[in-house]
């Protein structure tokens, strides 16, 4: 005997239907199961003759037994559109997935969440700023939705993790897959400490048309999107496009003109996108919580020895610093090494090194 849950499955797994035809289904057949049941002739209309012919065929029969048998796990959930805890700006976005596979504090779908994306192909800066501004937002109750990918994604998710209100890893394949490799330690990480999201079924691989579609979920969750770094043809575009189009807020930290990385960041601001600098920007764009705790005192910079001062916020060879100061290259790359091993500068690719601003 077929459940109402495993009619949803059903919808939802079928391949071809997708989260339009689901909501044509259901509006015609005014269930699941009415759905499911009925014949190809009739949902053929709503869903295109492949997709009817496949939900007749029970084509997504084995992915569905395979969810079930994966939600018996701990800390495995499948929630769907008609959940009481479904995040209800989620819902009311374009395209809501039906069904969304979650791992980790479901709770977490209760909280007021802020989208923090941006390049895979992050600068040092980029990343640092990334992880300040998602930590300092989480510590004010804000849980960090991003996408798990190198660069910035992976920043914010770092940063959240040492707050409760943690973060939100939305991902494009099934939730069984971790891609890229790389970041193996951190979704384990984030499964225990926050929550994993995805649409798609289990042992689904990393196919390029799903990555849009999971953008458009993170947009859809939170109630803004700060782009922290970003190229004209960053993904992460995507998703803060979305937030536009839904109304949500949408904000951008600009770079120097000579990034590459950070001209997406600029058009976005040409755009309509609000430009912010502090922690503090965003907040008064996206508002206080009512129960946040009030900003901690920053600690105080460590006064910037003059080689800090020497080198500005550009990348710069160590042999240039060493002519501007008087000193031997030898002493100008020992005392970069320890402001390296501080977390006050770092080294880039053919010998130049940058400063890192302290948030």
């Amino acid at each position: 005997m077929t459940t109402e849950l495993q009619a949803w499955l059903t919808l939802a797994l079928t391949p071809g239907i997708g989260p339009v035809g689901f909501l044509k289904l259901i509006d015609a057949f005014g269930s699941a199961g009415h759905a499911a049941a009925a014949r190809a002739a009739q949902t053929e209309k709503l869903v295109g003759r492949e997709a009817a012919e496949a939900l007749q065929a029970g084509a997504a029969a084995e992915d569905v037994q395979a969810a079930l048998a994966w939600a018996a796990g701990d800390g495995c959930h499948l929630i769907t559109l008609q959940d009481d805890d479904y995040p209800p700006q989620l819902a009311e976005a374009a395209s809501p997935p039906p069904l969304l596979f979650g791992r980790g504090r479901r709770e977490l779908l209760a909280r007021p969440m802020l989208a923090v994306v941006g390049s895979r192909a992050a600068t040092p800066q980029g990343k640092r700023n990334a992880e300040d501004f998602s930590s300092a937002l989480a510590a004010h109750g804000y849980t960090i939705v991003s996408g798990l990918a190198c660069g910035i994604d992976a920043a914010a998710h770092h940063g959240a993790l040492a707050h409760p209100a943690s973060t939100i890893a939305v991902i494009g394949t099934g939730i069984d897959r971790v891609y890229p490799a790389s970041n193996r330690q951190l979704a384990h990480r984030v499964a225990a400490e926050g929550l994993i999201l995805s649409e798609f079924p289990l042992g689904m691989g990393p196919l390029a048309g799903h990555f849009p579609r999971r953008n458009r979920i993170i947009a859809g969750l939170a109630l803004g999107c700060l782009v922290v770094e970003a190229g004209t043809a960053s993904g992460s575009l995507i998703s803060a496009r979305l937030a536009m189009e839904s109304n949500r807020d949408v904000m951008a930290i600009p770079g120097s003109i000579h990034n590459a990385q950070a001209r997406g960041c600029h058009r976005l601001i040409k755009d309509g996108a609000r430009l912010v600098e502090t922690v503090d920007d965003v907040l008064d764009e996206i508002g206080r919580l009512p129960a946040a705790p009030a900003a901690a005192e920053r600690e105080m910079e460590p006064e910037a020895p003059p080689l800090l001062l020497s080198m500005g916020w550009e990348p710069v060879l160590a042999d240039s610093l060493a002519g501007t100061l008087g000193l031997t290259p030898g002493e100008v790359y020992a005392m970069l090494l320890e402001l390296e091993l501080a977390g006050r500068v770092a080294s880039l690719p053919g010998g130049r090194f940058q400063r890192l601003a302290q948030l």
